[in-house]
Parts: structure tokens; sequence; C-alpha cells
């Protein structure tokens, strides 16, 4: 039996990279999954994917930026399986980067809406529905930007790390009523939008700056999330797990002497 076996997952922006690598692994653990992402053929070839493996997945299409997608979101996937267990709140954005003198409000405005108000939205609308299924899951997935500064992306550091402080307030919130909710934050995985900004001596530059020497894969990402949504995490609520490589824990400053 899966870690996940009768239980319904919805996972946000699981058209490609991390969020699809979750929702496969959600359901190859027996979990039913609600695919959603703004773009219909990345979300349907998610879903085909799990398909293939003989795993059961529906597409709804939504922007989590938006509050009639959300709760459109949440109706669709207990119309369709009954019930809501898990939500991993995925979906994320990031703009070129620049200087914040240099940075349009727009730009400011549309990464808040998806990366923190998309959260927040999830969150909101799933809740209620995990109420009357005796309790749930919440992953909300963050990036070592939350703790770690990032030259050029205010607005994505900014908005990751509201992401952690309201998954702790909300897991203070709802810890009696059996609802569990952490944040996940990635440091760089592998995934085609890093492929494409990734070449060179700027990608050698940067494995350098990773202690473990190498960029995460989506794989990781998603069994570290598959163990935030099932039991075995059972006690574990209002926490950010880092899965960096050991960016976080590595000052790049004080090195031992050497001899």
């Amino acid at each position: 039996m899966g870690k996940l076996e009768g239980k319904v997952a919805v996972v946000t922006g699981s058209g490609s990279g991390i969020g699809r690598a979750i929702a496969m692994r959600f359901a190859g653990e027996g979990a039913k999954v609600v695919v959603t992402c703004r773009t219909v053929s990345a979300g349907e070839e998610t879903v085909s994917s799990i398909k293939q493996a003989g795993h059961e997945a529906m597409f709804v299409r939504a922007d989590v930026s938006q509050t009639t997608d959300v709760k459109a979101l949440i109706k669709a996937t207990v119309d369709g399986y009954g019930r809501l267990d898990v939500i991993c709140n995925n979906a994320g954005i990031d703009d070129r980067g620049a200087p914040i003198a240099d940075i349009p409000e727009d730009s400011f405005d549309r990464i808040m809406a998806t990366n923190l108000r998309g959260v927040f939205l999830g969150m909101k609308y799933a809740i209620p529905e995990m109420l009357k299924a005796g309790g749930g899951s919440i992953i909300n997935i963050s990036s070592m930007a939350a703790e770690v500064g990032v030259r050029g992306h205010a607005p994505y550091c900014a908005s990751k790390a509201g992401i952690v402080q309201l998954s702790r307030v909300v897991a203070l919130e709802y810890a009696k009523q059996n609802i569990r909710v952490n944040s996940l934050n990635p440091g760089p995985v592998v995934t085609p939008l890093q492929r494409a900004a990734m070449d060179g001596d700027f990608l050698k530059a940067y494995l350098a700056a990773i202690p473990q020497g190498r960029l995460g894969e989506p794989e990781e990402v998603a069994n570290i999330a598959l163990f935030l949504a099932s039991d075995d995490s059972s006690l574990i609520t209002g926490h950010a797990l880092v899965a960096d490589g050991g960016i976080e824990a590595d000052s790049h400053i004080i090195e031992p002497t050497k001899k």
C-alpha cells in the first residue's frame, strides 16, 4: 500500500518541473491527484504521464492568483474525488533580475500575486474541505531565497519569505484540528528554466557555491514533499524544511586556515 493510499491531493503549478515531479510521486503512492496550472497542454501532459503509469489524476486549469479560479479548483476536486486531504501550493514565478529601483511595480505585484497570494488562497479554500475530511497536510513550496538574499530578485525573495511565515501562522491556527502546514524550501533544482539560464562558466561558478557541488533534481524535492504529505511526518507542523545542498549552512566567508 502506498503512503497516500485513499488520499486526494491537489498540486498547483504541476505542469512541469518540481510540481510535475510532486504530482507524479503523490500519484505513485496511491493518491488521486488534481493537476493544475495555467497552461492546459502542460497540465494535460502531466495527467497523461500519471495515467500511463497506471495511476489516477485529472486536470483543472487555474491561475492561483485569482480567487474565482482557486474556488473552482477546490470545488472541482471535491466534486470529482469526494474529499481533499493534501494540497501542495507549488505554483510560483519570478521575473528578470534587476535592482529594486529598476523593478516595475506591475512586476512586483505579479510575483506577489502568484507566489504569496496564491498560497494564501490555496490554504483559505482548501482548509474547510480538509476539516470535513478530518484533517490534512499542506505543503507550501518556498525557496532557499526565503532565508538567503539573491541580488536582483527582491520581490521573489520577499514572496518566498512570506510563504514561510504564513505557513507557520496557519500551522498554529489549525494544529488542534489535525491540519499540518509546512513549507519546503528547495535550493537550485534542475528544471527546464534552470537549464536555459545556466550554461558554461555561469553554471560552473554556481555549482562551486553549492557545498554538495550539484543541482538538485525535481524528484528529490518530490520525495521530501511526499514525506510532508504522509503520516511519516505526523509530528511535524509549522516547519520550514530546507533542501539546498548545504547553501544556507555555509557562511561563504569563514574558511578553515590552510596549513
